[in-house]
């Protein structure tokens, strides 16, 4: 698996670093986030690998029973990772600490309670978090060990923890790279960045005691900066419009929209959406079923870096089937979902 594993798309960070409208310093603060997310490709590309390897050619001791640790540091706006650690984060007086290491040990709680599992790899891996990234940075990544967030510019973006749903995202690639390892090219890469979008948004409703009718099924909402509200952007994407033009990056609804090589950002919108009509029609909580359902499609099953959306589409159909066999309103509804979306 070789995941770019970034929150805002590289080409999201082009148009902003050529926008006239933006002042000479925030264009350059744009275009060095996206030379520095071609740098870390090359660094993701060897984690991932090393511990897909390790997984499969190591004996490993007992797992951990306990929660996973919960740790955060500070770069201090250097671009030293991971920086010096936080004391007591919980309670730290910089709202950014706190809100890192309360949303980090919320995800673990939530992927512990929902799915049985305990941390990103399912063996209470320590949950490591590094703070204050480097200067006015607009981005947010998990690199193939820990998370990263910058703090924004204040204009296009905030803080990049404010967003729940952002920090489920990116944890989520954590549990993608010790699972199913997809690819991040193609339609292995459209489906591992809709995977965490899909439980980015449930993390955001659970936390939020939402139903699916009650959810707004946006991603990114809270990291939004004024600048960008005002342009008419109020999410980086949205799950059950994924081509509004209130999206900063808008993306296909259809598989005949679909190409080889494109961004994982855009492709992800087709998955997206599949997810979401199959949620809403079931009702109720997004992780009661659905949830359920795509959770097993991505962990239950051997590795399979280059899997194609149909047939992560049909592992789904077959899993409302064996999974809820009393209920055929859930089957109707995964399969009309795919269907929608042309899989």
């Amino acid at each position: 698996m070789v995941c770019q594993c970034f929150i805002i798309p590289k080409d999201v960070l082009d148009r902003f670093a050529k926008d006239l409208d933006l002042t000479e310093s925030q264009r350059k603060a744009f275009a060095d986030a996206a030379q520095f997310e071609n740098e870390w490709r090359k660094v993701r590309s060897v984690q991932t690998r090393l511990s897909a390897a390790a997984r499969n050619m190591l004996v490993s001791g007992a797992q951990a029973v306990t929660p996973p640790a919960v740790t955060v540091y500070n770069c201090n706006h250097s671009t030293t990772l991971p920086g010096a650690p936080v004391a007591n984060p919980g309670t730290s007086s910089d709202i950014t600490a706190k809100t890192a290491f309360v949303e980090t040990r919320a995800v673990a709680d939530f992927y512990q309670t929902l799915f049985g599992r305990n941390s990103v790899d399912g063996a209470g891996k320590t949950l490591m978090s590094s703070i204050h990234f480097g200067v006015n940075y607009n981005n947010a990544f998990w690199n193939g060990n820990q998370m990263t967030y910058g703090d924004g510019d204040g204009k296009i973006f905030v803080d990049f923890t404010r967003a729940d749903d952002v920090i489920g995202h990116e944890l989520t690639h954590g549990v993608t790279q010790f699972s199913s390892q997809l690819a991040y090219s193609n339609e292995a890469g459209g489906l591992n960045e809709s995977i965490s979008d899909v439980f980015g948004s449930m993390f955001r409703q659970w936390r939020a005691k939402q139903t699916v009718a009650q959810a707004d099924w946006l991603i990114g909402k809270e990291i939004m900066g004024p600048d960008a509200i005002a342009k008419g952007y109020t999410c980086l994407r949205d799950m059950a419009n994924p081509a509004a033009a209130h999206c900063l990056a808008p993306q296909p609804t259809h598989y005949s929209q679909y190409k080889n090589g494109m961004d994982p950002h855009y492709s992800s919108g087709i998955p997206n959406l599949a997810f979401y009509k199959a949620a809403t029609a079931i009702g109720g909580n997004s992780w009661d079923k659905a949830g359920k359902i795509w959770y097993k499609a991505l962990t239950g099953f051997a590795p399979q870096p280059n899997m194609k959306m149909k047939t992560f589409a049909n592992r789904t159909r077959t899993l409302a089937k064996s999974m809820f066999p009393g209920d055929r309103a859930v089957l109707a509804a995964v399969n009309g979902a795919w269907v929608a979306v042309g899989l």
